[in-house]
């Protein structure tokens, strides 16, 4: 979709504009002067400012190539505003008119309204900072355009979070840990996290785990000087069960040893994740180090399904594998589902959620599909046939009626760009079984460090800025300049510690 876009009034919001403009089309290409092709559509957007009442109009007229004119008009109230309020009021106004253009124009309408970003429940905090929550959810309502059904699931896993962690808006007097192991037996069509073919990287898993063995060890230190405790420790990647057994069992001896407090933190995940990666001998591992949750992630129980995105195990084997954790003890279990994975739609989801219930894992997270830029799927997008918006909408509210039925409460939530539909990934969980690592890391509220592999730390200011902090990525690089990347980490931690602390 080549669209032309006119301005006045203002020059910046291309970014905003280009978001809530992919919410309607696939591909969104800005028409330049020099374009031999003709736009498809044309944008004129218009802000203008007043003193007497102080407010500001955005107007906005979308016009598609058979020439009708679909025209919107958003006013907000400016009286008492700080400059940086003004802007954000501005924003709001050009992205409400211009979201109402493009619905009448199109014949969508967007559930989430003018939000694009990945993190809704995060706004939903920050306005309960200084709002009642019937006043958020009239303003996210009239301002935001967010839909009732989506200001209900906000609400629910807003209250929901806080009731599992009280002290979630305090806890600057801790951190949480996410370990990122970065090797997956094969590298599914979807995926663009750091997850690398062990088979092929069997040279670097010796190095990398010498990396991390420092890394541990300089946090741990860095943790006993600062006098904090540990909150959440979180084995992600890639898939942590990829090593040996006794490569797990070294890594867990080693946080033992340098993190003090392990003892008091109050949740310990590993994210199994692929059936075919784990073991009697890595579950008795995790047993012995008093692991409290895992993860075993089917995507779906359709075997054609996990053939076309390289998943490259079975149905049979994640049933067999779910058992055998049961066997050996472990009774915090969560399953992944992905919604709108290629060739599925309401009938395969219907029989994903029949097998779960047979099992009945204590927490369910059901993603909606996302094209990400990197990932096999997306470059090679013509090969994947897709459910459509409307079926992707069914099966949604499917998952919903489903997790509402089995007592399955929604405690998480973030999105993602380039989602089908523009939907949304949700956490369930049985009453007490919801991940207090996922709750802090999608709501910022604590600095988490990142150790390993493609791991990202995330450090939060006394001013809630977030300041992040990436390790490298590939296997090799990370091998190679672990000591570094450790060494600027703990220099960004000293300085943030020091103002928040």
């Amino acid at each position: 979709m080549i669209i032309q876009l006119e301005k006045r009034g203002f020059d910046d919001f291309d970014t905003e504009i280009y978001h809530i403009c992919k919410l309607f089309f696939d591909s969104v290409e800005w028409y330049q002067e020099t374009d031999e092709r003709e736009p498809d559509a044309r944008i004129r957007l218009e802000v203008s400012h007043s003193d007497h009442p102080r407010q500001v109009l955005a107007m906005v007229q979308y016009i598609p190539a058979s020439g009708e004119v679909w025209s919107s008009r958003e006013v907000r109230r400016l009286s008492g505003l700080t400059e940086e309020e003004i802007r954000r009021e501005t924003k709001r106004a050009i992205g409400a008119a211009l979201v109402t253009a493009m619905e009448q124009a199109t014949g969508l309408h967007q559930p989430w309204g003018i939000l694009t970003g990945v993190r809704p429940t995060k706004l939903l905090h920050q306005m309960l900072q200084d709002h009642s929550l019937e006043e958020c959810k009239r303003i996210l309502r009239e301002e935001y355009r967010v839909t009732e059904p989506k200001l209900a699931l906000l609400a629910d896993i807003v209250q929901r979070q806080l009731k599992v962690i009280p002290d979630l808006y305090n806890l600057n007097r801790e951190v949480s840990l996410y370990i990122g192991i970065p090797f997956c037996p094969t590298k599914c069509a979807y995926c663009t996290f750091p997850a690398y073919d062990i088979r092929g990287h069997n040279g670097s898993v010796d190095g990398f785990l010498e990396g991390l063995d420092y890394e541990i060890r300089r946090v741990g230190d860095w943790i006993r000087r600062s006098g904090l405790g540990v909150t959440t420790v979180y084995w992600g990647g890639g898939t942590p069960t990829s090593i040996e057994a006794d490569q797990i069992d070294r890594l867990f001896a080693a946080m033992h040893d340098a993190i003090p407090g392990m003892d008091r933190v109050r949740e310990l995940t590993v994210e199994a994740g692929r059936p075919d990666t784990i073991t009697p001998e890595k579950i008795q591992v995790l047993k012995r180090w008093k692991v409290d949750r895992i993860s075993i992630n089917p995507q779906s129980f359709t075997q054609s399904t996990l053939d076309t995105i390289g998943r490259h195990h079975t149905v049979k084997e994640t049933i067999e594998t779910y058992k055998l954790c049961r066997e050996l003890g472990m009774n915090n279990i969560n399953m992944d589902l992905i919604i709108g994975l290629p060739n599925e739609g309401v009938r395969e989801l219907t029989h994903s959620l029949e097998e779960t219930e047979k099992l009945r894992p204590e927490s369910l997270t059901i993603h909606t599909l996302s094209f990400k830029r990197a990932s096999r799927m997306t470059q090679n997008r013509e090969q994947y046939e897709v459910a459509g918006r409307d079926e992707v909408q069914r099966m949604v509210e499917l998952a919903q009626q489903w997790t509402a039925a089995h007592r399955y409460y929604p405690y998480y939530m973030y999105r993602q760009k380039n989602m089908l539909g523009n939907q949304e990934n949700v956490g369930y969980s049985l009453e007490g079984f919801e991940s207090l690592y996922n709750i802090i890391m999608m709501e910022e509220r604590q600095t988490i460090i990142g150790l390993g592999c493609g791991a990202v730390s995330k450090v939060v200011g006394s001013d809630g800025t977030i300041e992040r902090f990436p390790n490298p990525k590939e296997p090799s690089a990370y091998n190679r300049a672990y000591e570094q990347y450790t060494e600027k980490k703990l220099a960004l931690l000293d300085e943030n510690i020091m103002k928040v602390n």
